[in-house]
């Protein structure tokens, strides 16, 4: 197919430019950060930006989160196509309505950058914490994991939710992926038209409450009915996952993009499998290519349709080579044998194994890990130490990455300098304080390289909770294939500090590849720079101390 035009976005608005397009009712209560989702469908619906069916889309602020569930009920209940966007605490006080929505078997699709729930404390960072406090919900769970994923997943899912009566909770890493600019290829008014059915919407309207054709709903039912009435829905959520399936194919046809609810990148004899889910599985892509081209014997599986998890299709994109498995989970559920993904592939093995129809030629051993909560880092370093953790004779379960435990000792080593990114991707680094300007003339930066250059582009932007007035890194890559590094950059060939303030506080050039440019912002004429630096670093202080022999270690220029 010809190659289609490009815009350079980020998740929140490549989800809502979907969802505003397809809905007529949007019940938002904005938080932070996927609040941006709430805010661009308001501010479009204000602008009187259309709907697929020529109306503007009725935007409502609640009081809470809770009220915004209420009122896509409500809506659903009217056979309007509603949806809502959250994170976090707030798709917590959603549950109630969604044990409703679900229930009732009501096409549905809500967006949630998947966050931190508050524990022993508050965090406003991404994990997948929220979204699996609602796996009992009877809600379909799509996950996307990268920004063009979150862009096409929120087209799949609101076609799918149509067909199946499944209501769906299509989410994706908040931050990691929800304020990610990338370059994608957006799906048209045409495109939607396409991937939704007509029937099922006018079917969605007939359900309708309205008082020419009276039904009840919403009883109460007592021992005697309420087992079997429930038992009643296992029909629709048996089909989802095929449901899902023919969407994916149609929507392949259509762009040329194509996906599955597991998706297997690899070997096709391998030993060793990852199994992840969300952004985490874009950087596991990486890892595995870079050792596919050593020669190991490794693989990942991508999940993509969480729940309903269909053993089927899960077991059918695994080699029968596969002797060791790692699954792992953005998540800690205390007290369990297990993450839930990890006890959701046990129990699938197992089953497929009862059933006959595991392609598996041994029983495999199957180990699971918690990485990446409240948005630490996930390195191709650290997905390497999985799989090369999976050699040793008896691998540890459960087992912790990306941090040192030095109270219960879960925590795998790895190798910090390992660097798997190709040498004709170019990245940078922006240090900068917060409302300076640098994080808004850096995303114009990546937005201009994406959209008017053949390269692909990413820009990812560091914050702390402070915000304003605090510090922002800004790390930027574009290059000539599309970008799945979705973790920080750590080997930087331009790096650029705003504030002169920041070199007796930070190893701005810790990030620094050998031979690296240095853009320093300084408050002195050119000539004056290097004796500024040798003032500053004279103090004597340790601080100071270190920060000269980081700066001297790179072999950038001498002074002039």
């Amino acid at each position: 197919m010809d190659r289609r035009s490009t815009v350079t976005v980020d998740g929140n608005e490549a989800a809502a430019s979907v969802a505003h397009r397809v809905s007529e009712v949007i019940a938002i209560y904005p938080i932070t950060p996927s609040s941006a989702m709430g805010e661009l469908a308001d501010e479009w619906s204000a602008a009187g930006r259309k709907n697929l069916w020529g109306q503007v889309p009725e935007v409502i602020e609640m009081q809470s989160e809770g009220g915004a569930a209420g009122a896509v009920h409500g809506a659903l209940q009217a056979g309007a196509l509603a949806t809502t966007f959250t994170a976090s605490q707030g798709l917590l006080l959603m549950v109630p309505n969604m044990f409703k929505i679900a229930g009732e078997l009501n096409a549905f699709c809500m967006h949630v950058a998947a966050r931190t729930l508050a524990t022993h404390a508050l965090s406003i960072f991404g994990d997948h914490s929220d979204v699996m406090a609602c796996r009992g919900t009877g809600f379909a769970l799509l996950c996307s994991g990268s920004v063009q994923e979150a862009h096409d997943f929120a087209c799949v899912a609101h076609a799918a939710t149509l067909r199946s009566r499944v209501p769906f909770l299509h989410f994706f890493d908040g931050f990691r992926t929800s304020h990610e600019v990338a370059k994608i290829e957006p799906l048209s008014d045409d495109d939607l038209r396409s991937m939704l059915d007509s029937e099922a919407i006018a079917a969605h309207r007939s359900r309708a409450l309205t008082p020419d054709a009276p039904v009840l709903r919403g009883t109460a039912q007592n021992p005697d009915t309420f087992f079997q009435a429930r038992e009643a829905a296992n029909g629709f959520h048996d089909a989802t996952p095929r449901i899902v399936e023919e969407t994916f194919e149609r929507f392949g046809a259509l762009t040329g993009r194509h996906y599955a609810p597991f998706e297997y990148f690899g070997h096709p004899e391998a030993e060793r499998v990852l199994v992840l889910m969300g952004s985490g599985a874009e950087t596991a892509h990486e890892t595995v290519e870079h050792l596919l081209a050593r020669g190991e014997k490794v693989g990942l599986v991508r999940v993509r349709l969480y729940r309903p998890f269909s053993l089927e299709h899960f077991v059918r994109v695994l080699p029968a080579s596969v002797s060791r498995i790692a699954v792992l989970d953005r998540t800690k559920e205390p007290g369990a044998p297990g993450e839930p993904l990890y006890l959701d592939v046990v129990a699938a093995l197992r089953q497929a194994r009862v059933r006959g129809i595991s392609p598996l030629s041994v029983e495999p051993l199957v180990v699971g890990g918690r990485y990446g909560l409240s948005s630490k880092e996930f390195t191709p370093a650290m997905a390497k130490a999985v799989l090369d953790h999976l050699q040793e004779t008896s691998p540890r379960h459960p087992f912790t990455i990306g941090i040192a435990d030095d109270v219960t000792h879960l925590s795998l080593p790895f190798d910090p300098e390992l660097d798997v990114e190709p040498d004709d991707v170019v990245r940078a680094v922006f240090y900068g304080l917060g409302a300076d300007g640098t994080v808004g003339a850096n995303k114009n930066s990546i937005k201009i390289i994406g959209e008017d250059t053949p390269f692909f582009a990413q820009g990812y932007f560091v914050y702390d909770s402070k915000k304003s007035g605090a510090i922002t890194i800004s790390h930027l890559r574009f290059g000539p294939r599309p970008i799945r590094s979705s973790y920080l950059v750590r080997r930087a060939s331009f790096v650029a500090c705003h504030q002169f303030g920041f070199l007796d506080r930070l190893d701005v050039l810790e990030v620094a590849a050998p031979g690296a440019v240095l853009l320093l912002n300084a408050p002195c004429e050119p000539g004056e720079v290097w004796g500024r630096l040798a003032v500053l670093f004279a103090v004597g202080s340790i601080g100071y101390g270190m920060a000269w022999w980081t700066f001297t270690r790179r072999d950038l220029p001498a002074p002039l």
